[in-house]
């Protein structure tokens, strides 16, 4: 048999890389397992993990709900306040009530006694402020007009002046009459003497009425106000 080279080198060739494959995995294993020599097996499993962990939330979740001793005072007393303040309130609201009644009695009592005095009232009808004097003496009727006649005085220190525009006259039934002045002085000096003049009002105004009101201010503070109420002007 006739040797051949080439088939020996061949063979040669796949001894060499088997060998060399061994080698590479005996020096792969021993170095895999130097490195692993300190590792473990964990002691719980992942899924055991996860039924844990869902555990605690819910535990968690549980807590929650329960409510602190202090909040549940806080609410306790804030309802007791609102309590007493309900209670105060509708305290409140009834005196409230009382009052209103109170005074609408009084203003009914008083309205009653100021229609009495102003059906009691007679002639002459005096008004006094601040030492100056208003009075209305007389009411007559003459040629379709009222005539009030009208005395003014003046006892104070200080001169006053009157702008009679600004003379308001009313009858019993509310209505503004107009009204014309003849007579009197727009200023009366201090200490003077008393001063006579007349108020006329159109008797065709007058339909109905049985007082009417005169109102005079001094002229420009305004800070005097004469009033005279109840002025009869029928027997």
């Amino acid at each position: 048999m006739k040797f051949n080279s080439t088939v020996a080198l061949t063979f040669v060739l796949l001894i060499l890389m088997v060998a060399a494959g061994a080698v590479s995995s005996l020096w792969g294993y021993a170095m895999g397992y130097e490195a692993l020599k300190g590792v473990t097996q964990p002691d719980t499993s992942p899924s055991r993990k996860l039924i844990g962990d869902k555990q605690e939330t819910m535990d968690r979740k549980e807590l929650k709900i329960l409510l602190k001793e202090q909040d549940i005072l806080k609410d306790v007393k804030a309802a007791i306040r609102r309590g007493n303040q309900s209670i105060k309130d509708g305290k409140k609201r009834d005196d409230e009530q009382d009052s209103s009644k109170d005074d609408n009695e009084n203003s009914a009592s008083k309205d009653a006694e100021d229609k009495a005095n102003q059906k009691a009232a007679k002639l002459p009808i005096a008004d006094r402020q601040q030492d100056v004097t208003m009075e209305v003496t007389s009411a007559t009727e003459d040629g379709g007009s009222l005539l009030l006649d009208v005395k003014l005085k003046n006892e104070s220190s200080q001169p006053v002046r009157f702008l009679y525009s600004f003379l308001e006259v009313k009858d019993d039934q509310g209505r503004v009459l107009s009204a014309v002045t003849d007579g009197l002085p727009g200023e009366l000096p201090p200490k003077s003497e008393q001063y006579s003049g007349t108020v006329k009002v159109p008797t065709a105004l007058l339909e109905g009425a049985e007082k009417v009101s005169l109102s005079l201010s001094d002229y420009p503070d305004r800070k005097l106000q004469l009033n005279l109420a109840g002025i009869p002007i029928k027997d």
